[in-house]
């Protein structure tokens, strides 16, 4: 394969899943996935389901509130 394949069909990867700001957001999801709590397999396990949805997710499994149970379904402005 030639060398401007292999970087056409990269292109064609990240602007499938939305882009470099996407791309971006995947590797802040996947960096905090890793600093956070837990087991190897746990870890691995949230890793596979943030990359399963393109750019960072508004509330990646790392930054689960702890003090606020619920706090972030709807319950603003009503």
């Amino acid at each position: 394969m030639r060398l401007g394949n292999i970087a056409n069909k990269a292109k064609q990867v990240v602007d499938k899943r939305g882009g470099t700001d996407a791309l971006k957001g995947d590797a802040t999801e996947l960096k905090e996935i890793a600093k956070g709590k837990g087991s190897l397999k746990d870890k691995a396990k949230a890793a596979g389901d943030a990359l399963k949805t393109p750019g960072k997710s508004e509330e990646p499994p790392a930054q689960a509130p702890a003090g606020e149970p619920g706090a972030p379904t709807g319950q603003q402005g009503q």
